[in-house]
């Protein structure tokens, strides 16, 4: 089914907000002809509504009776042709959907005690209120939409500033809390050094610290070898290409298996050929040789560009990188597995000594909405061997446990705010 931008006047290829177009079908003959909305739900899903509000807002507009009918379908009486409907659809989006103040269609609606109808943004945390003039208004103040389950980004704000009160409070006892027991300053990791750069001093940043120092600590009674591993960039780089070859090999074979020829070994061909820097391959470029090979849409292609786009670097890398990958991942939640299986690898094989930051990492990911936070919690849950081997499969949850455990307590948190909201 071909998508669309849900703000038509936004041409941006990587616009993540899609629909389906309206699809109808005129039936009957004189007084009883009437349209039927063949995919509203689709539809309605896309922009978190109800679909008895979208076909409301039709017949309100039309002046024209509506009905669900038998089986879920959604009739308006009288003939509508489809063009005639998504222009309509645009000033529902446009009066109901859109935030007043980021015009982000990523909303969802509440009733306030007063009685208004409040758009409650999800990317800038505005609250903006619904024109009451409007006869749709009216209908939705009678049937009020459902609470979303689904809020995941107030989920995160709410909690960083409940961390951000709590470090408040305790800030008078963080240095004695950072000596040790002579009374000397700990040394810090490097995830402190990054932290304070980008200005984050919240709970959520000493967690992390904490769980970095231990997992360091851990980890080299067990890893003695790394101590003698060529660290160098251009080896760094070499260990990268011979993973990342392997792990096309094996997604190839895996085409040849379902009757494919080899594209992946086509890219992997390509991406090399653009030069060492990452940086210099451009996203568009990128898409469109994906596109040209068929590649775009597959589940396996996350798991490529994961250990193709970044290295060392890659807390710096993923928000330039964001609108693409979230064109790719956003397609299912196996796009999502595939892409969290390719960091795993990327981090878990390639760069190991990147371990402490994973949990950095992630929370950049989800940060910019790249991968829900339902699939990191499935992802977290256990090891797999689906991407490394199972030990260090092992290693690379254990080193995101702070950030997992976080997303957890936000959950926890927001439910708990939920139910102060309704006394």
């Amino acid at each position: 089914m071909a998508t669309i931008n849900i703000r038509r006047d936004v041409t941006d290829p990587f616009y993540r907000y899609k629909m389906e177009k309206i699809l109808s079908k005129i039936e009957g003959k004189g007084n009883g002809i009437k349209s039927v909305i063949v995919n509203l739900p689709s539809i309605a899903n896309s922009l978190s509504r109800p679909p008895i509000y979208v076909v409301k807002y039709f017949g309100f507009e039309l002046g024209a009776q509506t009905n669900t009918g038998d089986h879920d379908r959604w009739i308006i009486n009288g003939a509508h042709e489809a063009t005639k409907l998504q222009d309509l659809l645009d000033g529902f989006i446009t009066k109901f959907v859109l935030c007043k103040e980021c015009q982000n269609p990523e909303t969802d609606l509440s009733i306030s005690k007063d009685q208004n109808i409040i758009r409650n943004c999800k990317a800038c945390g505005q609250r903006t209120k619904v024109d009451p003039r409007l006869k749709l208004s009216g209908y939705i103040l009678k049937n009020p939409p459902q609470k979303d389950k689904k809020d995941k980004k107030d989920k995160k704000e709410r909690k960083k500033s409940k961390t951000n009160g709590d470090e408040n409070k305790e800030g008078s006892n963080s240095e004695e809390d950072s000596k040790n027991g002579n009374g000397h300053v700990q040394p810090t990791s490097n995830l402190d050094q990054y932290a304070a750069e980008a200005g984050s001093d919240d709970e959520f940043t000493r967690t992390i610290t904490d769980a970095a120092n231990k997992i360091s600590a851990d980890g080299a009674g067990e890893d003695q070898h790394a101590l003698t591993t060529d660290t160098s960039e251009k080896a760094i780089r070499a260990r990268q290409n011979n993973e990342l070859t392997a792990a096309i090999e094996r997604l190839a074979l895996a085409e040849e298996e379902e009757g494919e020829d080899d594209p992946y070994g086509q890219f992997d061909e390509w991406f090399r050929a653009q030069g060492d820097k990452l940086e210099d391959v451009d996203d568009i470029d990128i898409y469109k040789k994906l596109q040209d090979l068929g590649l775009e849409t597959k589940h396996k292609t996350p798991q490529v560009l994961a250990q193709c786009l970044f290295n060392k670097d890659i807390v710096k890398q993923i928000a330039p990188r964001a609108g693409m990958l979230k064109k790719i991942i956003g397609a299912s939640d196996r796009h999502e597995r595939a892409f969290l299986g390719g960091i795993e690898r990327l981090i878990g094989k390639d760069y190991p000594e990147l371990l402490p930051s994973l949990p950095t990492v992630l929370h950049n990911i989800y940060d910019k909405e790249i991968v829900s936070e339902d699939a990191i919690l499935k992802w977290g849950e256990k090891a797999s061997k689906r991407y490394v081997d199972t030990a260090t499969s092992k290693k690379v949850k254990a080193a995101a446990a702070p950030f997992l455990t976080w997303l957890q307590e936000a959950d926890e948190d927001d439910s708990e705010d939920d139910d102060e909201d309704d006394e």
